[in-house]
């Protein structure tokens, strides 16, 4: 499908869809920072661990949550472009 003939909403959930791929891939790339400082910093001091652990487990629900919202508006949109198809 051309963009020419995308209507407005489409291009506009499509963008929301994007936007939102995008806040939810750099919070899962924070995760991982977090648990690679985890596993660094609590070789060279274990306190590190409950400060930074405490950290994971407070953000790792957060962007199970952002998956899970970005799945379901995913299939929403396919839904809604199938539905369109002839």
């Amino acid at each position: 499908m051309s963009q020419s003939s995308d209507s407005p909403a489409s291009v506009d959930a499509l963008q929301l869809l994007c936007n939102q791929f995008r806040d939810t891939r750099h919070d899962i790339n924070n995760v991982f920072a977090v648990l690679l400082a985890l596993a660094e910093l609590g070789e060279r001091n274990p306190a590190n661990y409950e400060r930074l652990g405490h950290a994971v487990l407070e953000r790792c629900p957060k962007v199970l949550q952002e998956l899970q919202t970005f799945q379901d508006a995913l299939f929403s949109a396919l839904a809604v472009a199938q539905s369109k198809q002839p």
